[in-house]
C-alpha cells in the first residue's frame, strides 16, 4: 500500500487495518484544522482514509450540533488537509443518507434525502468532500458488525449478547446490507489499488433485522426464540427510513458467510 493515514484508527472498521499510520482521536482530533494541517504536512500521506465519525444515532439526534462537528466538520478539515498536501481522500459513508422510501436496493446514482441528524450530517461531509476535492473516493456502507466482544455495540453484538434469553424480538420492516468490518477493510483496499474514483456501494446484500438476528443466534448455537416485530414496536427518537440497503458488491462476499467466519473467529471464546 502506498503512504496511507487513517483516521478513526482504534473503531470498528479501523481496529482491521494493518497497514498505513492508524491514528486515534487522541492522536487526531479531526475537528482541529490547524492540527490535522500540522499532521498531515508532517506524514504526506498520498492517501487518507477518513473513518473518524460520530455514528450513535440517539446521540447524534439529541446533539446535532455534536453530529455536524465530527460528521461535517471534520470531514470538512480532512478535505482542507488533503487538498492542501495533495492527498487522495477515502471518506467512508453511509447508506443513511437516503430516506428509505424506495423499494430496490439504493445505488450510486440515487440521490440523498437523509431523514436524522447522523444521516444528514455524513451528507453534508460527502458534499464537502465533493466540493473541495477532484480525487476523491465516498465509499457508502450499512450495517457495520465487527470488533468481537468488547468492540461490538451495534446490533449483531447487542444481539449475540442476549444469546441466553428465552426470547429476543427483532423488526422485519427494516432492511439494510450486513457488512463485516474486516470485508469493507478489504474492499477500501482493492478500491485504493484501483484508484477509484467518485461514489462506490459496499454491502454484503440485503437482508432484514430479523433475518440477520435468525442467523446470528443459529451460528452462536442460540435456543434463543427468535419471535418477528415490527419497528413501532420500538419507538426511537430519531426517524430511519425502511430500507437501508444496497446491492451486494463485487467486492464482498454475502453477508451470511462473512457472518458466520465473524462469529466463528471472534466469538470464539465467549460461546464456548
Amino acid at each position: 500500500m502506498e503512504n496511507v493515514l487513517i483516521t478513526g484508527g482504534s473503531g470498528m472498521v479501523g481496529s482491521y487495518i494493518d497497514f498505513g499510520t492508524r491514528l486515534t482521536h487522541e492522536e487526531l482530533d479531526v475537528t482541529d484544522l490547524s492540527s490535522v494541517m500540522k499532521i498531515c504536512k508532517g506524514q504526506q500521506p498520498s492517501v487518507i482514509i477518513h473513518l473518524a465519525a460520530a455514528t450513535d444515532l440517539v446521540r447524534c439526534e439529541r446533539e446535532p450540533a455534536y453530529a455536524f462537528l465530527i460528521n461535517a466538520v471534520g470531514t470538512y478539515t480532512m478535505a482542507l488537509a488533503a487538498r492542501n498536501v495533495g492527498a487522495k481522500l477515502v471518506y467512508v459513508s453511509t447508506s443513511g443518507v437516503f430516506d428509505g422510501i424506495k423499494k430496490d436496493p439504493y445505488t450510486e446514482s440515487d440521490t440523498p434525502n437523509p431523514l436524522n441528524e447522523y444521516g444528514h450530517s455524513k451528507y453534508l461531509g460527502e458534499l464537502a468532500v465533493r466540493g473541495i476535492l477532484d480525487n476523491f473516493l465516498i465509499v457508502r456502507t450499512s450495517w457495520i458488525f465487527g470488533g468481537g466482544k468488547e468492540r461490538d455495540t451495534k446490533f449483531v453484538g447487542k444481539i449475540l449478547q442476549k444469546r441466553d434469553e428465552k426470547e429476543v424480538r427483532a423488526v422485519t420492516d427494516r432492511r439494510g446490507s450486513p457488512t463485516y468490518a474486516k470485508d469493507l477493510v478489504k474492499a477500501l483496499q482493492t478500491l485504493i489499488k484501483q484508484d477509484t474514483h467518485g461514489i462506490v456501494h459496499v454491502g454484503g446484500g440485503v437482508a432484514t433485522r430479523y433475518e440477520v438476528a435468525r442467523e446470528a443466534l443459529t451460528l452462536a448455537g442460540s435456543q434463543t426464540k427468535i419471535t418477528p416485530a415490527i419497528s413501532a414496536d420500538f419507538p426511537s427518537n430519531y426517524k430511519s427510513g425502511e430500507n437501508e440497503s444496497m446491492p451486494c458488491s463485487p467486492l464482498m462476499r454475502p453477508w451470511q458467510e462473512a457472518l458466520a467466519e465473524y462469529i466463528h473467529t471472534e466469538w470464539h471464546d465467549v460461546l464456548e
